[in-house]
């Protein structure tokens, strides 16, 4: 019965916009649209990492539009529903915003951003190639129905695989109603998909494996990055600095930022610092996420006094934050290394300080680290290798700063906004040249 509703919507869909499509003239047809929940001004990396490329891309010539959901949470400023920036055409949709804490404000979330969309899918006619990204999981979805109806090429920006990621994370059940309806949308994703773009080579050979149909060809490794922040600006947003806390003063800072969610294991940091309570290293929190509460409760219950937590930093302040750090800390929990990659780690590595990785010791990120001497990799629970890894940067201040310029010298040889958009800039132009 369900399909052949769904069946009946897609035909009923096809016939409205069939006259449509064929009378699009090749002439006035734009080369991109970007489909995405965040954009610019929004801060966080899934607004700024699309922001980047389409920025990237207009300055490059082509013609670039963007279709994106109105910002709520992660924006100071009221901006307008339309208009240009930088040259990029910039569409925002209203939808039902609810608090992204609990699971049904996501799914509610998720879905009307995705109905909003779907009921504007007439502008996609005009674009000769449609960029659309991996959350919310079900957007994927309108970019298949758009090649079905206006033979527009998808590219698919995969920054998490779902539903894998969100089965290993408990947010949604395997067999579940949710789990099956996000494999079927990969199943019609993957059959029309013109190119996919990965974050991770861990992630290139999981897809590889695991959506039937894709062949190595379609797919290309492109890493997420961080702007290229010199020093100077570094050491001058320090002005007011953070490790005047009173958690902080004359402490070996170890950092966090970003999310702190159910895909992170905090665990083995918290143990860590209880166990460094009464030492001369202080932890700096700053980010959002379902476990930012029970990390709060940790403190307050075990009368931490070297814990410093903040909100969500960005600008200057991140930047502040980046500097006054010493060493960085980025974690995924066991088996989700195929399927994310923790977007903050290209800042700690702009910053020039060593990074320690709590992960499983085979993922990309903790073999880059230890084969590049730019930090430590550390297994999920080992708590003792984790307090060694911190005392010896503490103690070795030489060992410290050469990881920290191996660190920035492996920043800068990969991982620059520079660098990763002029990728897109050539998989957009060779995909434009087939059409």
């Amino acid at each position: 019965m369900k399909d052949t509703i769904a069946s009946s919507f897609y035909r009923d869909l096809f016939f409205q916009n069939v006259r449509l499509k064929e009378g699009t003239s090749d002439s006035k047809m734009k080369d991109v649209l970007f489909l995405c929940q965040f954009f610019y001004p929004e801060y966080v990396s899934s607004a700024t990492l699309p922001y980047d490329t389409a920025v990237a891309l207009a300055e490059a010539g082509l013609s670039v539009d963007v279709l994106c959901g109105c910002p709520k949470e992660y924006c100071n400023k009221r901006v307008a529903i339309e208009e240009t920036h930088r040259k990029i055409g910039i569409r925002r949709l209203r939808y039902i915003q609810t608090k992204r804490s609990s699971r049904m404000g996501r799914l509610i979330n998720f879905f009307s951003f995705t109905l909003e969309v779907l009921l504007r899918i007439r502008r996609f006619k005009k674009y000769r190639t449609l960029i659309v990204y991996s959350n919310p999981p079900i957007l994927p979805m309108v970019a298949s129905l758009a090649y079905k109806l206006y033979g527009i090429k998808v590219i698919f920006v995969c920054f998490d695989a779902y539903p894998e990621i969100a089965i290993a994370t408990n947010k949604i059940k395997n067999n579940g109603i949710l789990s099956s309806l996000m494999i079927r949308i990969n199943k019609s994703l993957f059959r029309i998909v013109h190119h996919v773009v990965v974050i991770s080579e861990d992630m290139k050979r999981f897809l590889l494996a695991n959506r039937k149909g894709l062949k190595e060809e379609q797919v290309s490794v492109i890493y997420n990055w961080y702007q290229n922040v010199t020093m100077d600006r570094m050491q001058k947003t320090s002005v007011t600095r953070i490790i005047e806390h009173q958690e902080l003063k004359n402490r070996f800072i170890v950092s966090y930022f970003g999310n702190i969610g159910t895909a992170q294991d905090v665990d083995t940091l918290i143990c860590a610092i209880k166990r460094m309570n009464s030492d001369s290293v202080g932890f700096m929190f700053a980010g959002h996420g379902n476990k930012f509460t029970h990390l709060r409760n940790q403190v307050e219950q075990n009368a931490l006094q070297n814990v410093y937590i903040s909100d969500y930093l960005h600008g200057d302040d991140y930047l502040r934050a980046l500097n006054d750090s010493d060493v960085f800390v980025v974690t995924l929990n066991s088996g989700l290394s195929d399927l994310a990659m923790p977007s903050k780690t290209y800042s700690y590595l702009m910053a020039g300080k060593p990074v320690i990785s709590i992960m499983n010791r085979d993922a990309e990120l903790s073999r880059e680290l230890v084969e590049h001497d730019a930090g430590f990799s550390v297994e999920i629970g080992d708590v003792e290798a984790l307090i060694r890894s911190i005392d010896e940067l503490r103690s070795d201040e030489e060992k410290r700063q050469n990881m920290g310029e191996n660190a920035r010298q492996l920043f800068e040889r990969k991982y620059t906004t520079e660098i990763c958009t002029e990728k897109y800039i050539s998989l957009l132009r060779k995909t434009l040249d087939e059409i």
